[in-house]
């Protein structure tokens, strides 16, 4: 499991653009990597709705946003575009980067084990090295969190 210190994994995924990003790609910039479990559900939605309702902050602080989750490139471009996110949702339909990062994990829902995309945010400075990590993300003052730990 990552910690704060630790370098973060690299990787490349699809996006819902059709473009492959690579996290490397982002050195000289800080990283706001936030994995989430599945487009188009309500918290998954808030969750992401709230990171483009602050992204002009984020890029002030001088920090991009990138959503992962399992969901196909298609599942992210119709979700992208159906509430104007301007950042990129990357696929990892084989969960190798969720579990580089720590964030597959079993999970209990009404006494019923799973795996399972734990909710949690990512933030890596400019060398890639994380910095922050949030974990068991709860929404609701969520980015509030986010814009502190970037100052």
């Amino acid at each position: 499991m990552l910690t704060a210190g630790d370098s973060a994994p690299d990787f490349q995924l699809a996006s819902g653009s059709g473009n492959t990003i690579r996290l490397r790609e982002f050195r000289g910039r800080r990283v706001v990597l936030f994995f989430y479990p599945k487009d188009d559900t309500p918290t998954c939605t808030k969750e992401a709705c709230s990171f483009q309702d602050h992204l002009g902050a984020i890029l002030k602080k001088g920090a991009v946003v990138l959503g992962i989750n399992a969901d196909p490139p298609r599942t992210h471009a119709r979700f992208s575009e159906k509430y104007g996110l301007r950042f990129p949702l990357l696929s990892d339909e084989t969960r190798e980067v969720m579990k580089a990062f720590g964030v597959w994990k079993q999970k209990t829902l009404f006494g019923r084990r799973y795996k399972g995309i734990e909710r949690t945010t990512f933030i890596l400075d400019e060398s890639g090295i994380v910095t922050h990590i949030f974990r068991k993300v709860r929404v609701k003052r969520h980015l509030e969190d986010v814009l502190t730990a970037l100052s």
